[in-house]
């Protein structure tokens, strides 16, 4: 075999480990780490290898650019030194132009294409070699490294980013919205992207509003108590006295209706104060994530909601909480409301009470709730004044026509959301 048959194989061999170094830093850089750790959890040797990797990235990455520098020039000085052997200085050129054509389209397009449409797999098969090219490069990549620190140190510059807390929480919102666009794990993308807003929101968003509730006069008799107790929806209903403010207690179905049954004599003389456990009240600006932890602790289901000043301004429960992660839950007892009703021509008639993050819960929209907590609320929020009937208002992508008014209240909407964009094929 002549000399430039091996000079040709030697390049050629040089471009394949172009291609390799080229294709291992471009899968190891994109692979998923939750798939990877998840996989090692399952016993993957492979995946083992790749988190061992991830964890010393600056070493990996400085191998492999070590690596693929390496075997680049060396094949272009192959290539420069045959090509000059037989056209001469031309050779130059040629070997030049050649090259630069070879390494940009075998050695770095190729490789890196086909990696980043298949980062997990190619990340386990290159695996194992790539630990070994590490462990072989690593004296040199050290020094490197040195070197690098010496320069940032002289020059006043870091050479490193401490991962935040804040910046932790967007990486898991961004890796969540990736899949928007996929409806197989529509309920899942909600329910998690419910789960990281936990800690942003606050009880006054989802909280029953005082004027929805349902409480009990505890000036009345047992008997009138009762019956209010056994047609409510509900199993704990707050009792006041005097003053609808003035909350005294909290009568749990169950626990009147059991000392109901205890009595021999009646009901007539039973102290349904007695039986209410003290009501618990809440600042509105308590948080989601407080306030569930605070239910566990208390091992309570129920609290009285009061603004700054002291008054009750609604209740909020365990399943209001619950109900924000996994949707509505609705039983046999729940009342139903018809709140958003679609029509033909792709818009709805909401009605001005339905709470924005129940809208952009069900209808992945992307409406403000930090001013307001309903739809007519942030419509007023918006117009600064109180609109009449047909009047339109567009903002944030959405058209706004009122479509009812009772005296100062917005009671329903026609609501046009923004055309959703075409996915392209």
């Amino acid at each position: 075999m002549d000399g430039l048959t091996l000079t040709l194989l030697a390049v050629i061999l040089l471009q394949v480990l172009s291609a390799f170094f080229s294709g291992s830093e471009t899968a190891l850089t994109a692979v998923s780490k939750p798939l990877m750790h998840q996989m090692e959890r399952d016993g993957s040797r492979s995946a083992k290898r790749v988190n061992t990797l991830l964890k010393t990235r600056d070493r990996l990455l400085g191998s492999l650019l070590l690596g693929n520098n390496l075997v680049n020039i060396l094949a272009s000085s192959l290539a420069a030194g045959l090509m000059v052997g037989l056209f001469g200085d031309a050779g130059i050129v040629y070997a030049t132009v050649g090259m630069t054509v070879i390494v940009v389209l075998f050695g770095e397009v190729l490789p890196k294409t086909y990696a980043i449409y298949h980062a997990n797999k190619v990340a386990l098969l290159v695996a194992a070699p790539v630990t070994a090219v590490v462990l072989v490069f690593t004296p040199v990549v050290r020094a490197i490294e040195l070197i690098v620190r010496l320069i940032f140190r002289l020059f006043r510059a870091g050479n490193g980013t401490a991962i935040t807390p804040e910046a932790s929480m967007m990486e898991l919102r961004g890796a969540i919205e990736v899949h928007a666009g996929e409806a197989e794990v529509r309920e899942e993308r909600r329910m998690l992207r419910s789960i990281l807003e936990l800690a942003d929101v606050e009880v006054g968003q989802v909280m029953t509003h005082r004027r929805n509730l349902v409480t009990i006069d505890a000036g009345q008799s047992a008997a009138e108590i009762l019956d209010q107790v056994i047609v409510s929806p509900y199993t704990r209903l707050p009792l006041w006295r005097d003053d609808p403010d003035n909350i005294v207690g909290v009568i749990h179905a169950k626990d009147m209706l059991r000392a109901v049954r205890a009595r021999d004599e009646g009901i007539e003389g039973l102290d349904v104060c007695a039986l209410a456990s003290d009501p618990w009240f809440i600042p509105d600006s308590t948080t989601l994530q407080e306030q569930l932890q605070a239910f566990r602790q208390r091992r309570e289901h129920f609290a009285l909601v009061v603004d700054e000043y002291g008054s009750l301004m609604g209740v909020v429960t365990l399943e209001d909480i619950l109900e924000e992660i996994v949707g509505d839950i609705v039983d046999e007892h729940d009342i139903a409301v018809a709140g958003v009703r679609p029509q033909s021509d792709g818009t709805f008639i909401i009605d001005g009470a339905v709470p924005i993050r129940d809208l952009n819960r069900e209808f992945e929209w992307r409406l403000p709730d930090e001013e307001a907590a309903t739809i007519a609320g942030l419509v007023l929020h918006e117009a600064r004044r109180i609109p009449e009937v047909g009047q339109v208002f567009r903002f944030y992508g959405f058209r706004f026509e009122i479509a009812r008014r009772q005296r100062n209240q917005i009671t329903a909407l026609r609501v046009t959301p923004p055309p959703k964009p075409e996915l392209k094929a």
